[in-house]
């Protein structure tokens, strides 16, 4: 009787937390979404999401979220250009090649990457990898895009190279035995049979590696510039999404217009962070089977 009972808690606790975890994410959607609203009973929506300047303190107003959008992509695919295959590379590596000894401290390696402050990673870009971008190539400055990116990367690395190594050491002993009994080269097995056999894991590593990207705020707001404007390429200031909520809401008036487009910019970033996490989820699913 007492068996059952403590297994009825402990299922009712389990249920509770996971309808916890879906009613918080529903409620801060709507909260977002409430305020967003609010910008557009005023504000143009079409203005906003296919507008090309942000000038939230110019008269008139202008709240739009292409500059920021296309500064964020930027960087973000600056960051996943660099940290993919790099982490992809570095996690075949751990998982197939490195033996025992150096897998263990190499795995530890990238857990203290995880484990370092996004505004620890910034004051480098600031003091060391911006003044060394501007002087190597001849920039204006070097708080860039390219810098941001490059941050980013270092950031995500740990993402990709842990869920990518255990998507790899998931795959069948069995497959790397019939290509070796059929003659293939560690090489050839490593890149024919085990990494196609893990592209899901890959695919949802990478997912998640754009999620930490992307969702990132303190490092982009210290060394990408800070400037709202269309940006043409990585070598010069921009803005993303998540540094410009943080740098203006502590200036904004509650009510404003200026205040409701920052929770607009939020429920644009929220909707993109949520299809990315849905996305990795779908391809998680599918590594597991």
């Amino acid at each position: 009787m007492l068996k059952r009972t403590s297994e009825f808690v402990i299922e009712a606790c389990i249920k509770l937390s996971g309808l916890a975890v879906i009613i918080f994410v529903v409620a801060i959607f709507i909260f977002l979404l409430k305020d967003a609203l609010s910008l557009f009973g005023v504000h143009s929506i079409n203005d906003f999401l296919f507008g090309k300047k942000w000038l939230p303190i110019s008269e008139p107003a202008k709240f739009g979220v292409i500059p920021l959008l296309l500064g964020s992509l930027y960087v973000t695919v600056g960051a996943i250009v660099i940290c993919v295959p790099l982490g992809v590379c570095s996690a075949m590596f751990i998982a197939e090649v490195a033996p025992s000894h150096l897998k263990h401290v190499l795995k530890s390696l990238v857990e203290i990457l995880a484990a370092i402050p996004s505004v620890v990673l910034g004051f480098i870009g600031i003091v060391w990898l911006g003044p060394f971008l501007r002087n190597t190539l001849n920039l204006s400055t070097g708080m860039c895009g390219l810098t941001g990116s490059l941050l980013l990367a270092f950031m995500a690395l740990p993402t990709v190279i842990s869920i990518s190594e255990d998507a790899l050491i998931g795959v069948p002993k069995a497959f790397k035995e019939a290509a070796f009994g059929l003659g293939a080269t560690r090489w050839q097995t490593l890149w024919r049979i085990v990494l196609p056999s893990a592209s899901s894991g890959i695919i949802a590593a990478v997912m998640l590696g754009i999620g930490r990207v992307i969702g990132e705020t303190m490092v982009v707001m210290m060394v990408t510039g800070n400037s709202p404007v269309i940006p043409t390429s990585l070598l010069q200031p921009l803005r993303t999404l998540t540094a410009t909520i943080a740098g203006e809401m502590g200036e904004t008036v509650a009510g404003s217009e200026h205040y409701f487009a920052l929770f607009a910019v939020g429920l644009i970033l929220f909707i993109i962070t949520f299809i990315i996490n849905f996305i990795a989820d779908i391809c998680l699913r599918k590594a597991r089977k």
